[in-house]
């Protein structure tokens, strides 16, 4: 059931709110810029998996643990700051590894695919971006006079959900064509390898010193 009085205005607040860019984003455009328009459109697939995750959680009932609860907060915080921290450090440690294996002429494996999705995975259900609109936001656009609002919650989260996919496949494609230009040379590539490992580095920094919003 779809509360269709505040669509235009959930619509407007949902697309501002991922449009900031957030964990998701920030290591959706490292991951194109490093590995190419591929491997960001995988990477957006598994981050759309992990806030379908985040969802599912919220919709059986662990939504208001999750709201409450600031030692839960932190704890899923904390663990999606880690991965990205690791997969930064990877990302420096074996750039020469991913310099030959990812140049623009080379095609990666299924293996290789199923890898980067299940990391996006992880990255999305970990982002605390996610449990915020879900907890916080969209039960503000909730109708109680249609009932099911249970429902109400499931499908304003699938349609966050598609717009999140949406925003986020753009700017794979936009950071995947940047590395198409840039990446020309092995070397080049090392660097944006090495970039794009500072830069999920940092983000997992920042995520883990960042305060809950109320």
């Amino acid at each position: 059931m779809l509360p269709t009085a505040h669509l235009v205005p959930f619509l407007i607040t949902v697309y501002v709110l991922i449009l900031i860019p957030g964990p998701s984003v920030l290591f959706t455009v490292s991951r194109g810029v490093a590995m190419g328009r591929r491997a960001a459109l995988a990477t957006v697939l598994g981050n759309t998996s992990g806030l379908m995750f985040q969802l599912v959680l919220v919709v059986i009932g662990l939504g208001s643990i999750l709201a409450s609860s600031q030692t839960v907060y932190t704890v899923i915080k904390l663990i999606g700051a880690a991965y990205l921290i690791m997969l930064g450090v990877r990302s420096i440690r074996d750039r020469k590894e991913l310099a030959v294996a990812l140049a623009p002429t080379g095609d990666a494996h299924s293996r290789q695919m199923r890898t980067i999705i299940r990391e996006g995975f992880l990255v999305g259900a970990t982002n605390p971006k996610g449990l915020i609109i879900f907890t916080a936001v969209l039960p503000t656009f909730i109708q109680p006079s249609l009932g099911h609002q249970t429902l109400q919650l499931a499908t304003l989260g699938v349609i966050c959900a598609v717009v999140a996919l949406l925003s986020d496949s753009s700017w794979a494609l936009a950071s995947g064509t940047a590395r198409v230009w840039l990446g020309r040379s092995p070397r080049r590539l090392e660097r944006l390898s090495a970039g794009g490992g500072v830069t999920m580095i940092a983000l997992g920094v920042a995520l883990a010193l960042t305060g809950r919003r109320r």
